[in-house]
């Protein structure tokens, strides 16, 4: 769904000055733009595309122009017609604003911000509301901090596995279906479809809903994925993983995760394996692995020394 006008006079409590009927707009960069050079009258490199930011030293600068000037400058600006132009807190905003904003059908908004806290605001929401997505089939809990996606194929339990460790009082994220983007490099965000959110399911009994049967503490809305747990069928003739020291990557964008293999068989503990995975990455991101120090041990044993 594209992003308007009208989500971020939603999501961020903006003011709406003028302008109303212009809600409707798309918004298609995460970029802003702060006027400055624009407003000394140079507008080659302007990208329409970019929300208007207008703060303290932009109205500042304003100021010192004759009336004439400030109407040639705005006017310049509001013929590129941007998404929206929004002011931050304390600002005067002169009354020709009005009536471009009018005329061209840009909204005016203004935040309760100042413009320092509000530039990192606008970028932090638009990042993550244009970032790229992708689509994951599996289960992303929140196992002591810890985001861990559960990926396998249909039918191998990953939905169960997420219902005992809400149990135990992780939370769950998203069921089945799992939105990925990422924030930054670095850091994958996952978050679960409007129509899932909250909701796991399972075969057998159906659609079970974590919050009305948990309470809100067994969910939240997205979270940073640090570990992928894949669940697969046991295999006689696969050589499975003994020490832990063989480590395997999953890479969505520019971002790769660690991820480890558990073998489903009958009479395991899928759901205390994956959370002792996630404790064991948890350390791992601390300094401290335990396959690195036994490999260590037993070096030092068959040199001899203590």
């Amino acid at each position: 769904m594209p992003l308007k006008v009208q989500h971020i006079v939603d999501d961020l409590q903006l003011e709406v000055l003028n302008g109303e009927h212009a809600l409707s707009r798309n918004i298609d960069s995460d970029l802003l733009a702060r006027p400055g050079v624009e407003l000394a009258g140079f507008y080659d490199f302007y990208d329409p595309k970019r929300i208007v930011l207008i703060g303290s030293k932009e109205a500042s600068f304003l100021k010192v122009l004759d009336k004439a000037t400030q109407r040639e400058r705005l006017e310049g600006i509001f013929k590129k017609q941007p998404p929206c132009i929004i002011f931050s807190r304390n600002v005067y905003i002169e009354d020709m604003v009005y009536e471009f904003g009018h005329q061209y059908e840009v909204a005016i908004l203004r935040s309760v911000h100042r413009t320092t806290a509000l530039v990192s605001i606008l970028y932090s929401y638009l990042h993550a509301k244009l970032a790229p997505r992708k689509t994951v089939h599996g289960v992303l809990v929140d196992i002591h901090g810890l985001g861990t996606l559960i990926v396998g194929k249909s039918g191998i339990g990953k939905s169960e596995t997420a219902l005992e460790l809400v149990k135990r009082g992780h939370l769950l994220v998203a069921d089945d279906r799992v939105d990925l983007f990422e924030a930054n490099r670095g850091s994958i965000v996952g978050y679960a479809p409007d129509i899932t959110k909250q909701l796991i399911e399972v075969r057998g009994i159906g659609i079970v809903n974590v919050v009305e049967m948990f309470g809100a503490g067994a969910y939240r809305e997205e979270k940073k994925i640090r570990l992928i747990v894949e669940l697969e069928t046991w295999n006689d003739d696969t050589v499975y993983e003994r020490l832990g020291n063989q480590h395997e990557f999953v890479t969505y964008f520019d971002t790769s995760i660690p991820k480890i293999k558990i073998p489903v068989l009958p009479g395991r503990n899928v759901a205390t394996l994956v959370e002792t995975a996630a404790d064991n990455q948890k350390l791992k991101f601390l300094g401290y692995d335990a396959a690195s120090k036994f490999i260590e041990a037993v070096g030092k044993k068959a040199k001899g020394e203590s």
